[in-house]
C-alpha cells in the first residue's frame, strides 16, 4: 500500500511541475509578443512528392482503402471494367490470371492505389489474389519503413 502511494505522490508532482513549465513558457512568450518581438513559427512539415506525411497511423499512399483517395486512375487495364459488379469468388482461373498479370507488372509503389482504383471502378479483387496482394504491399511497406529510418537525410534512399 506505501509503494502505491509513493507513485501516486510521484505522479502528482511530476504533473505539477510539468503544469507550471507549460505555464511559464507560456507567460514568457506572451511577454514577446507584448513587446514585439518576433516568434518564429514552426515549420510546417511538407512530405516529399509521393512521401507520407507521417500524421497518420497508416500511410494513405500505401493504403489498400477507397476512402483514401476519391481519385480513379488507371493503370492500362481498362480492360478490368468488364469485371464490375462480378464478386470476389466468381472469377475464373483465366480471369484471375488477368488480374495476376496485372498485379505483378506493377511497380510495387502502384500496387495500393491500383487497388483503390479497382474499388472505386466497382471492380472486386479476386478472393484467391488476395494473399499475394498483402505480401506485396506488406513488404513495400517494410521496405519504406526501414529505407525511411536509416537513409541519411537527402539521399536517394530516402527520396525512394
Amino acid at each position: 500500500m506505501g509503494s502505491i502511494l509513493v507513485i501516486v505522490l510521484a505522479l502528482v508532482v511530476l504533473g505539477a511541475v510539468a503544469a507550471l513549465v507549460a505555464s511559464i513558457q507560456s507567460f514568457l512568450k506572451a511577454r514577446r509578443v507584448a513587446r514585439g518581438e518576433v516568434i518564429e513559427e514552426e515549420e510546417e512539415f511538407v512530405p516529399s512528392e509521393g512521401g507520407c506525411c507521417g500524421n497518420h497511423l497508416t500511410c494513405e499512399h500505401d493504403s489498400l482503402l477507397a476512402a483514401v483517395s476519391p481519385e480513379i486512375v488507371y493503370y492500362d487495364d481498362e480492360e478490368l471494367d468488364r469485371y464490375r459488379g462480378v464478386s470476389a469468388e466468381g472469377y475464373t482461373d483465366r480471369q484471375v490470371e488477368e488480374f495476376r498479370e496485372i498485379l505483378l507488372s506493377l511497380d510495387e509503389d502502384d500496387v495500393p492505389g491500383w487497388v483503390r482504383s479497382l474499388q472505386l471502378r466497382g471492380i472486386e479483387f479476386p478472393e484467391t489474389l488476395r494473399p499475394e496482394l498483402y505480401l506485396i504491399v506488406v513488404e513495400q511497406r517494410d521496405y519504406h519503413a526501414i529505407v525511411g529510418r536509416h537513409a541519411p537525410e537527402g539521399t536517394a534512399l530516402e527520396k525512394a
